[in-house]
């Protein structure tokens, strides 16, 4: 809350860092919580290629895709009882607690599965690091929003964001490096624990967030905290309009009530924290069903899909994605408080949902062109080979690569070119083993096709449209849309829709590529995100440079809907 917040519309990227230059003291602040954030973006980055070494060590991991789809969501599932129980710990004993015990959560996770003997023991390692990454999502962005200067807050916040997909990155970088070591998938997972040590320390040695301070009485310490963070001449006012939003919390307060139930029911009764949930939800939601998390979970499968059969080459080609994500964070601190929240989040939604729709055409043009299956060879390959499913069909000489997929058997290529026919054959160790030691490629996930390099450029375009609006904004939106005294539980809220949208997405992935393959999975994808470009239109506000008792006042009076303009306060909410 600053008193030349009115200018903020003029002020670029490039105030962030004259600001953060001359007081390092907020970027130490930013960047010691968003490590949070980095750990976030590691978990998610690092099991798309953990699961293909995992799938290798655990046979029955492989046969079952509803044990891959387990193994990915559980840390989703129990991110959904970290938000839910870290909007209450943020509002009952303050951000930095909440972030400290998040990485006693990380660092647990990371041990039990780097030592897991058994698929179970890695599915519960992933529900300790869920519990962790719940808590964090929510806190670290909320943290930064309460410690830094209004006029500089979005980009500040999304340095949250920016180490998010910088963590996502830096797990595929593990992922590679660690390739042919010994332990692969182990190493992989527990990396994870040393960010959470480092971070753990960090956090002992910096404050409390100064608002969390104020709504505790203790003054002093929320003084001295402000008077390293803002100019001298500031602090006064900063105080001051501390002083007047804590009053009035507390003149409402009866009506509050003071445990979760109650702070649920009074924010649900409360027009200004509703409106707010309207969009914070909203956001939180569009971004999981845009399909990001199929992406950044199930990137070198995607890759697979394409028609890479390669480990290596799959982890590889999904760096390039992952980085792309990284870039586009940069953008979204760039552009952020220039362009507005809702006007990126709008032009992303449209981006994503044209990729999703060219992916879905592509997918579809590579299956209708998958190689035919040779019968001859499928029967002669060797003794007991072929798959059972093709010598039982009706019509054996229409199967192609995909059919014999579809059917859960391998398909070995062609030796000479391997769009040419191929070998229809059980799905066993040996023989695909057998059909490399020809020289030749096993196929599982998808089919060899001369247009598979299209679905590499279109996932990359995909996060290019993402990841400067949707990936890094609704986080933005929600840690300045609810009034300080519902700022905890309204975070929690919408980090727990957010965590229940990323679990049935994750969980669902592999499920529906199988009944509608991943054509239809990811025209499913684009037409849920037309649903998600109209709500946000319809329900999200736009708060780009205002002051949090100016986002209070707007929603309280309501707001008029335009795509490409800051929204006039005091106009009237239509009917």
């Amino acid at each position: 809350m600053e008193k030349d917040a009115s200018k903020t519309e003029r002020i670029e990227f490039a105030e962030c860092w004259k600001t953060t230059w001359k007081t390092p003291y907020i970027m130490r602040l930013a960047l010691s919580a968003g490590i949070g954030g980095f750990l976030f973006g590691y978990d998610t980055g690092v099991i798309s290629g953990a699961l293909l070494y995992i799938r290798e060590d655990f046979p029955e991991v492989d046969r079952k895709t509803w044990l891959q789809e387990t193994i990915v969501s559980m840390a989703v599932a129990g991110a959904i009882i970290g938000a839910a129980f870290g909007g209450w710990i943020n509002d009952r004993f303050g951000r930095k607690l909440s972030i400290l015990v998040a990485d006693v959560l990380f660092f647990v996770g990371a041990i039990v599965m780097a030592l897991s003997p058994a698929p179970w023991m890695i599915i519960v390692g992933r529900i300790f690091v869920g519990f962790g990454v719940g808590m964090a999502s929510m806190t670290a962005p909320l943290y930064i929003s309460e410690a830094s200067p209004a006029r500089i807050r979005g980009a500040l916040v999304s340095t949250n964001g920016l180490l998010i997909t910088g963590g996502q990155f830096l797990s595929y970088l593990i992922n590679l490096a660690f390739t042919h070591a010994p332990g692969t998938w182990r190493w992989m997972l527990g990396v994870a624990g040393l960010p959470a040590v480092v971070q753990f320390f960090l956090m002992l040695s910096l404050p409390e967030s100064p608002r969390w301070l104020y709504r505790q009485n203790k003054v002093e310490e929320s003084r001295s905290i402000l008077e390293k963070i803002y100019p001298a001449d500031e602090v006064e006012d900063e105080l001051t309009a501390l002083r007047i939003s804590v009053e009035t919390e507390k003149a409402d307060e009866h009506a509050i009530g003071d445990n979760l139930i109650q702070k649920v029911k009074g924010a649900l009764s409360n027009v200004v924290v509703r409106r707010g949930l309207y969009a914070g939800v909203t956001v939180q939601v569009a971004q999981q069903f845009s399909g990001i998390n199929t992406v950044m979970y199930y990137s070198p499968t995607i890759v697979q899909f394409a028609g890479f059969a390669s480990n290596k080459t799959a982890m590889a080609l999904s760096l390039i994605t992952s980085g792309l994500n990284a870039i586009g964070s940069i953008a979204s601190m760039t552009f952020v408080d220039r362009y507005g929240r809702r006007r990126m989040m709008i032009i992303s939604m449209i981006g994503i949902i044209t990729c999703l729709a060219a992916l879905s055409i592509v997918f579809s043009q590579a299956a209708s062109h998958s190689p035919k299956v040779d019968q001859f060879e499928s029967m002669h390959f060797a003794s007991n080979a072929t798959c059972p499913s093709f010598v039982s069909a009706v019509n054996p000489a229409s199967w192609n690569c995909l059919s014999c997929l579809k059917a859960e058997c391998g398909f070995c290529a062609n030796g000479v070119n391997e769009y040419s026919p191929g070998a229809c054959l059980a799905l066993t160790t040996d023989l695909k083993n057998s059909c490399r030691g020809q020289h030749r490629t096993w196929f599982k996930d998808g089919c060899p096709s001369r247009i598979g390099f299209l679905a590499v450029v279109l996932l990359g375009l995909y996060i290019i449209s993402y990841s400067p609006g949707m990936g890094t904004v609704p986080w933005i939106v929600n840690s300045e849309i609810y009034p300080l005294r519902y700022r905890g539980i309204g975070g929690g809220m919408a980090a727990v829709s957010n965590w229940v949208s990323n679990l049935i997405v994750s969980e669902t992935f592999l499920t529906l590529t199988k009944a509608l393959g991943s054509s239809g999975t990811f025209l499913l994808f684009a037409a849920v995100c037309v649903i998600g470009l109209i709500c946000i239109y319809w329900f999200v506000p736009e708060t780009k440079g205002l002051q949090f008792e100016e986002v209070e006042r707007m929603l309280k009076t309501g707001f008029k809907r335009k795509a490409f303009r800051k929204m006039s306060k005091g106009e009237s909410e239509p009917a």
